[in-house]
């Protein structure tokens, strides 16, 4: 079983430099990150996490930044967002960032996205809780355009992309051409796992619970679209570890567990990272 990690990097925490350079020394196998651009103080939206909102989300970094430096200075470990909120995003620009940071790190970047919970902060950016499934589904759908095409276009209800060149193309090849591993994060239901199906590489369950009954609805919808469900990941995220857990989610073939560490100090990550490091080894 790999094991990843997930925290949220903020201004107070350990920076990221720090926290990729002793993730990579320890054997751990991806850093992921997630996303928050503003929190707006006055929100109808309930944090699913529970309230007062926790103080890291109103101080995350940018992920595309932090990821860049975690690059920078390893040499193996994958990063990746945990989740990126394509709502709130060009997809043009996200894009280029992408396939740059792709292109630079030698292929170790993987998308995690999302459709978003905190609804004041999607429509800062002009979306809405009615579109933003179907916004997200046609922005990644153009980016993927942009990473596999010599000259990429798209013409979707939310998204309208004249021919268009761009370059870099990602490092990595995605199902047969150029392109990023794209894995969706969410609770699972029938929507979701269309989209999966239909644009994405694996399903992020948050949590981890409840991901052996699910399984057999993902692969449903494979079938139905006539992928094979051998090829869907899917990634336990923000867990905590114990034995049974990982031997269960290995039994279900799953290879990969991204772990959760507290947004905290150095010393106070890096004594949870010590902490899971019998697992590494399961």
């Amino acid at each position: 079983m790999d094991l990843g990690v997930t925290l949220f990097l903020t201004d107070v925490s350990i920076d990221p430099i720090t926290l990729a350079r002793e993730v990579e020394d320890r054997g751990f196998s991806s850093i992921w990150v997630p996303e928050h651009t503003h929190i707006p103080t006055s929100r109808r939206t309930p944090a699913p996490m529970g309230e007062p909102i926790a103080e890291e989300y109103k101080r995350s970094l940018d992920p595309f930044v932090a990821m860049a430096q975690m690059a920078a200075v390893t040499e193996r470990v994958r990063v990746g967002t945990g989740i990126a909120l394509l709502a709130e995003r060009d997809p043009i620009v996200t894009a280029k960032e992408v396939a740059t940071l792709d292109h630079c790190s030698g292929g170790r970047v993987s998308l995690g996205i999302g459709y978003g919970w905190n609804i004041e902060e999607l429509e800062n950016h002009g979306g809405s809780k009615k579109t933003r499934r179907a916004v997200v589904r046609e922005r990644v759908l153009a980016m993927q355009a942009l990473w596999g095409e010599q000259a990429a276009s798209f013409d979707g209800e939310h998204v309208h992309l004249a021919e268009a060149w761009a370059w870099p193309k990602p490092k990595q090849t995605v199902r047969g051409r150029s392109g990023v591993p794209v894995l969706v994060g969410g609770a699972p239901g029938p929507i979701l796992f269309e989209h999966i199906a239909e644009f994405a590489d694996g399903w992020i369950p948050v949590g981890g619970a409840g991901v052996a009954a699910a399984m057999a609805d993902l692969h449903v919808a494979a079938e139905k679209v006539g992928r094979d469900p051998a090829e869907l990941t899917v990634v336990p995220f923000g867990t905590l570890p114990d034995q049974g857990k990982l031997d269960h989610y290995a039994s279900l073939g799953i290879t990969e567990t991204v772990l959760r560490l507290p947004s905290a100090p150095r010393d106070d990550v890096l004594r949870t990272l010590d902490s899971f490091a019998p697992f590494l080894s399961l």
